[in-house]
């Protein structure tokens, strides 16, 4: 740019430290949000301008180190070193100043030129603490500004801090104890002009005595075997004499911390708030059945509160449907679009339960805000353990109750491979919101007041069959120790219902999107095989259609579970979304989103369709999450899953005819 001077900033920081706010409040409406290059990992980036200058800014994905284990601790660390950014801002959570200055060690370390947004200050003070922030600011050697992000403080002052550090660059160099430095002294020595400009002599002497594979690879490309043998062979010595250097060096980087800290934050003894919620929330013998209670009035809450919008929304597509019938002078269409058995009814019935979807992600939202969420992952970690499972799957099964694709995508964040397949081949067990729909829709219709206990059971039944599934596959297929977990338990906050809101709307429109992209056309395809004859003719019988005998082609297979034809149907055109088997019904039922439960309960008893949901639960996923697994784990385990789900779909739902029946239920 000519005009106008440009810098490029990058965000860094822990997770939940508000990094995210930081960057709306900065960027405003100049963003967008994408991908990082070849990654399912979300790329954010934007601009704001200031005093002159248009600062450019990356925010990069959440990490609580730069060792690279991870691909989000890889995308950052690589960002920094070979886009080298003016300015590099870490974000900070000043209530848990201890572990999130260790990435901060390690961006010095780096080389980055270093800005601290001390966040989150509102809270240290609220809790009767102080931080000298003068003294700590000269002990790091890097400006700090303090920050309250929900409400814009400091942002201003952000700014002014960047563009001074964009103009006079302060790079600290934070020194180890004596005995380590003469190592790092050593390896550098070594490595002295052999290297490019863009990695750092310190920082990548540093990698190569914790033993970093990535950094050493690339390194061995520019020195040779026979300097890397010497650096091994100095690695060996370090390890003789102090220990393993992975774990030496960050104890020095604590060690650093806590001198860093001395003197620096002032805590006040009283008993918070936050330390007698923690004492129910995380207790040995109340957590859990805290967690259910809890569990249980969200989806209460959920069914009473979108209730009236519901029957608003059915109620309001029945009059479009009868409105607009004979608009178009076709009979065959008019009845295919608006008939009993027409698309508009056939989606109506589906997006008359979008108020439910809503209640139910503003309600895991605020809690979520609030700070339970990561506490009911922590509560979980080791009956997980107990399973086989990384306590890090949590993550991806508290993700996959929204949607399965992201849920599986976010296990990249698992390093051991058995673990990562584990966690993303029970996946799909868990009940997602496009299920949620079909479920929600029958479940309140007919069980009433009971619905919210029937689809908590449905809940229940996913995760506890994921973790049967995975206790197989790790004493099988996928043998092995499972890794440790760790989890920052964020600081409790009053959750804003504007902010919760807004992220259940959001959740909406992915739904508007996907009735218009999958929905839509799935049962256009339905409708028009359910309006035309095997000879091609068009019929108002849909008994007579090109789907009813489809259907009964495929009855007899499930016979024992006791479906008609229209089940079958349903079933096989929920392979392409989930939300389709709620519309599919209506529209080969005819019945709009007031009648569909009753038309069902005329045909099938209450045990019946509590079984056929119960497959619905667990049978293939849809396809989009088979592409997911087939990119993160390989065409051979998406044909696993797919072919194990098919065969547990239909021996859970024949399991649960045969022994309500022996119960009389």
């Amino acid at each position: 740019m000519t005009e106008r001077q440009r810098i490029r900033v990058a965000l860094a920081g822990n997770p939940n430290v508000g990094k995210s706010v930081v960057f709306n409040n900065l960027t405003g409406s100049h963003q967008h949000v994408g991908n990082w290059p070849g990654k399912t990992v979300e790329k954010a980036e934007g601009f704001c301008y200031f005093d002159g200058t248009e600062i450019y800014i990356v925010d990069l994905p959440g990490t609580y180190s730069l060792t690279a284990y991870s691909i989000e601790e890889r995308i950052a660390r690589d960002y920094l070193i070979y886009e080298k950014p003016d300015v590099v801002v870490n974000i900070v959570d000043a209530s848990n100043l201890e572990r999130n200055l260790y990435l901060t060690l390690q961006l010095l370390e780096l080389g980055a030129n270093v800005v601290v947004a001390l966040n989150k200050v509102d809270l240290l003070e609220a809790s009767g603490a102080r931080i000298d922030i003068r003294l700590l600011s000269e002990r790091l050697g890097v400006p700090i500004v303090p920050t309250v992000a929900p409400k814009k403080k400091g942002m201003r002052e952000l700014c002014e801090a960047v563009l001074a550090a964009s103009k006079q660059p302060t790079r600290k160099i934070v020194e180890y104890s004596p005995s380590v430095e003469k190592y790092i002294g050593r390896v550098s020595e070594l490595l002295r002009g052999s290297l490019p400009s863009e990695l750092n002599l310190r920082w990548v002497a540093v990698k190569l005595l914790e033993g970093d594979e990535e950094v050493a690879s690339r390194v061995k490309a520019l020195v040779g075997d026979e300097a890397m043998r010497r650096i091994d062979a100095i690695r060996g010595d370090f390890a003789r004499e102090l220990g393993d250097p992975e774990t030496v060096f960050a104890e020095e980087r604590y060690r650093a911390i806590e001198s860093i800290l001395e003197g620096v934050v002032v805590r006040a003894r009283a008993v918070t708030v936050s330390d007698i919620l923690d004492q129910a929330f995380l207790d040995t013998a109340f957590g859990i059945p805290i967690f259910f209670a809890i569990m249980w009035i969200m989806f209460q809450f959920a069914f009473n509160v979108s209730a009236p919008f519901n029957s608003l929304l059915g109620d309001a597509f029945a009059w479009a449907a009868q409105m607009l019938s004979g608009a178009t002078g076709v009979p065959w269409l008019d009845y295919l679009l608006f008939g009993d058995y027409g698309v508009l009814n056939g989606v109506g019935t589906v997006l008359s339960f979008v108020p439910l979807i809503m209640a139910l992600f503003f309600a895991l939202s605020m809690l979520e805000d609030f700070g339970y969420m990561a506490r009911a992952a922590f509560l979980t970690d080791k009956i997980l353990g107990k399973f086989g499972l990384p306590g890090r799957a949590i993550i991806s099964m508290i993700l996959g109750f929204g949607c399965n694709v992201p849920a599986v995508y976010s296990t990249r964040t698992i390093p051991d491979e058995k673990d990562r397949i584990a966690a993303i081949v029970i996946n799909p067990l868990m009940l997602c919101g496009a299920r949620l729909v079909f479920f929600a829709a029958i479940a309140s219709a007919l069980w009433g007041r009971a619905a919210g206990d029937v689809l908590l059971s449905l809940y229940a039944l996913g995760i506890l069959l994921s973790l049967l599934v995975a206790v197989v596959l790790r004493k099988t297929l996928l043998r092995g120790e499972s890794t440790s977990f760790i989890i920052e338990l964020p600081q409790y906050l009053i959750p804003v219902p504007r902010v919760a809101l807004s992220k259940a709307w959001g959740r909406a429109k992915l739904f508007f999107t996907k009735a218009g992209k999958v929905i839509f056309p799935g049962i256009l395809v339905l409708g028009l095989l359910a309006v035309f004859t095997p000879n091609l003719t068009f019929t108002e019988n849909v008994e007579d259609s090109i789907v009813a005998y489809l259907g009964r082609g495929a009855q007899p297979i499930f016979a024992p579970l006791g479906w008609d034809w229209r089940f079958v149907v349903a079933a096989v055109f929920g392979f392409v979304a989930k939300e389709i088997v709620l519309g599919a019904l209506a529209l080969l039922y005819g019945a709009g989103e007031d009648e569909i439960a009753t038309v069902i309960a005329s045909t099938h008893d209450p045990l019946t369709v509590y079984a056929y949901m119960v497959f619905i639960l667990i049978y293939v996923p849809c396809l989009a999450t088979i592409a997911a697994i087939k990119q993160e784990a390989g065409t051979k385990w998406a044909l696993f899953t797919v072919a194990y789900e098919i065969l547990l779909a239909y021996g859970m739902a024949w399991l649960v005819l045969t022994v309500g029946r022996l119960l009389g239920v």
